[in-house]
């Protein structure tokens, strides 16, 4: 029996490049499942987003996602893409480990924790103030070209890194340090800085953007410290669920936010298409 995408509908496209089809799965002439092709709404044309891959219970474990997501494949590099991204729930361990298997990495996670009622207390000494003005511009810079260079790191071309920086940051912080529904705060210890924190405050949940410990202050634990700051101030506005996303290979981070009982809901991975 032969697995095949066959077309539900006319390719769409539009006038800057996007592309975007749904495909049904099917042995022979029988549909088992469906999936959707789509160029990648940032990263622009020259990548693919894989979305709502579905097999049907009695066809699964036999070969038919494989087969799926190889032609997925075939089909986006016929559109010129060059990379293919894919978001797999934590639940579908069987997704993550197909992907694994046909050679995609894991670019980053989303992970997720439950706040406890009472806000946590952090150490003596330490204290969260909001940002200064002045404060504001030298740590955006600095935020923005971080941002991009750990997607550089990870496979991304640097011209689309920058692009999404910029476009992130407009994105999430059109007002600056007065966009509504976003903390941008500084921790201090005895009245000196040494980190900072971006939090957002908004659609139900917190979600930590950036947590910096300024390098002459690392391994002493203020990583921790900014983690505390974010849940207390996610508390305070009465949130009572924190995200947030960590990148593959930031093994510090990790061992951080799983101690502080963060759990994935999310993982991003990718391939590239040679």
């Amino acid at each position: 029996m032969t697995t095949t995408l066959r077309p539900t509908g006319p390719l769409q496209q539009s006038a800057d490049g996007a592309k975007s089809r749904t495909y049904e799965v099917r042995v022979n002439s029988r549909p088992v499942g469906g999936i959707e092709l789509a160029t990648h709404a940032v990263f622009g044309p020259g990548v693919a987003e894989m979305r709502d891959l579905s097999i049907k219970e009695p066809d699964r474990r036999r070969g038919r996602a494989t087969v799926a997501v190889l032609a997925a494949e075939e089909v986006v590099r016929g559109w010129g893409c060059e990379r293919i991204e894919v978001a797999v729930p934590a639940e579908a361990a069987a997704a993550h480990r197909l992907a694994v298997s046909l050679g995609y990495q894991e670019r980053n996670r989303h992970m997720v924790k439950p706040l406890s009622a009472e806000p946590p207390a952090l150490p003596p000494g330490i204290e969260g103030r909001e940002m200064t003005e002045d404060e504001y511009e030298v740590w955006l810079a600095r935020e923005k070209e971080d941002y991009a260079q750990t997607w550089i790191e990870r496979g991304v071309p640097e011209a689309e890194a920058r692009a999404k920086s910029d476009a992130d940051h407009a994105d999430h912080l059109p007002q600056g340090l007065a966009t509504p529904g976003t903390s941008l705060s500084v921790l201090t210890q005895e009245g000196t800085k040494v980190g900072t924190l971006w939090l957002a405050l908004r659609d139900g949940d917190a979600f930590v953007f950036d947590v910096e410990v300024d390098e002459e202050h690392r391994g002493r634990g203020h990583g921790r410290s900014l983690m505390l700051l974010a849940e207390t101030q996610a508390r305070a506005v009465g949130l009572t669920r924190m995200g947030l996303n960590v990148f593959a290979g930031n093994t510090p981070a990790l061992r951080l936010y799983e101690s502080l009982g963060y759990e994935p809901v999310m993982y991003y991975v990718y391939k590239q298409l040679l």
